[in-house]
């Protein structure tokens, strides 16, 4: 580690914020599971600071994120588990058995090796079901296309991105007859909806999640521009008709494209 003063420098640093005469009261304080929410939240954090393509902002957040590592690590450490080491030599290890293609001389590479070697490992773990592992974590549109993802490796799937379209109308058709019929059945079929939604954003090779916060993005921005817009002309927003909100809605939308 000779080569990574920064890295061993905060090895260093963690181990001295948990030493238990002299460290930090909140840090000492911490276990696995107490640190999950910061580790999602880092993550988050860092996906926020990659998509704005600040590098400052990516560098800092890699480093927060980096930090959670080596806090899990050190607590590992303390009970005896595993080290740092082990986990970079962990993923290591992982990576090179992936990439045969890379790395050994048999092998093609393609998608279907991939998760051919990830099924295997999995049944190592004793995770034997397709579905098996998928995080109950993850929030919920990641974890619908990491479980339809998983489950088209076995060919559970539409051959298209047509069959998928044609399953969000299908649902979309059942939130109406519910929504009329049924009103207790709705959430359900929004459900089902939003799944399918997930499989014909994986067809056309768009990710779910990060179209949604753009889109989230898109709106907030749109919406701030119409609260200003409205505020110049003296509108109070709460006493806007369906009209005037369309009416601003286009204008704002005009005034972004142009």
């Amino acid at each position: 580690m000779s080569d990574f003063p920064g890295l061993r420098r905060l090895l260093e640093v963690m181990r001295r914020l948990r030493d238990p005469s002299s460290g930090c009261p909140w840090d000492l304080a911490q276990d696995g599971r107490s640190l999950a929410r910061y580790t999602l939240e880092e993550a988050h954090e860092l996906v926020a600071a990659l998509e704005a393509g600040v590098p400052d902002a990516v560098r800092d957040e890699l480093g927060d994120l980096l930090f959670q590592v080596v806090f899990h690590a050190q607590l590992a450490v303390e009970q005896g588990d595993y080290d740092f080491d082990a986990v970079a030599a962990g993923i290591a290890d992982k990576l090179e058995r992936r990439h045969p293609h890379v790395f050994a001389a048999a092998g093609t590479g393609d998608v279907a090796q991939w998760e051919k070697i990830k099924a295997e490992e999995r049944g190592a773990r004793g995770a034997h079901g397709v579905l098996d592992d998928v995080p109950l974590s993850l929030p919920a549109l990641m974890r619908a296309t990491k479980l339809g993802k998983r489950a088209a490796t076995v060919g559970f799937d539409w051959p298209d991105a047509g069959g998928a379209r044609a399953k969000v109308l299908e649902e979309l058709a059942e939130v109406d007859a519910a929504a009329a019929e049924s009103p207790a059945r709705v959430a359900e079929e929004v459900g089902d909806l939003l799944l399918a939604v997930t499989s014909l954003a994986r067809h056309l090779r768009v990710d779910p999640e990060s179209a949604l916060r753009q889109a989230n993005q898109r709106f907030e921005d749109r919406f701030r521009r119409m609260e200003s817009a409205a505020a110049q002309r003296g509108l109070a927003l709460a006493t806007l008709g369906p009209g005037e909100w369309d009416s601003l809605w286009e204008e704002v939308k005009r005034s972004v494209q142009s």
